[in-house]
């Protein structure tokens, strides 16, 4: 039986996955085929980034959860594999992409909702973070339970900025 506490950030993160889920629903084929600004990968792309991520997101808190260090996780190595991702999934299809995003936050929230408080508390070496000890439940919240809405402002952000283009031109 989850804890509370699990079935509060599990909750979150379906949350912030129906809202990604229901905005790329609603976009068009040329706004899914567009371009994030700065970012550079396509809105479609991200969508599928982070329905792709949530197991591997996961397995990093489980492994905080059973007192494990995460190690030879850096930055460069997030870097390459964002970018191998954009480039292996650039004609990513929205309803595949869409199922996917059900699938893996389903998953992911069912992976919160089997931690107790004290594997959430539990903290171990993270790389990512200049090996600080952090606890699982940092680990959920960070990266998990906040990337659907961490890119969904993003996404949001660059379409209005080009409706913004197209009324002013």
């Amino acid at each position: 039986m989850s804890s509370k506490r699990s079935y509060d950030l599990a909750r979150r993160l379906e949350l912030g996955a129906l809202a990604l889920e229901a905005f790329a629903d609603s976009l068009t084929e040329s706004e899914w085929q567009s371009r994030v600004p700065g970012d550079g990968r396509k809105i479609g792309v991200v969508v599928h980034h982070v329905a792709t991520m949530y197991p591997i997101e996961i397995e990093l808190a489980q492994t905080l959860a059973a007192g494990q260090p995460v190690e030879g996780l850096t930055w460069d190595v997030v870097h390459k594999m964002n970018a191998e991702h954009a480039q292996q999934n650039d004609r990513v299809m929205k309803a595949e992409t869409i199922d996917l995003l059900r699938h893996n936050s389903a998953m992911a929230a069912a992976g919160i909702r089997a931690f107790t408080d004290e594997d959430l508390d539990r903290a171990a070496p993270v790389s990512l973070n200049g090996n600080a000890p952090l606890t699982c439940q940092f680990i959920v919240e960070d990266h998990a339970l906040r990337h659907s809405y961490h890119h969904l402002a993003l996404i949001r952000a660059a379409l209005a900025k080009q409706r913004l283009a197209v009324l002013v031109a």
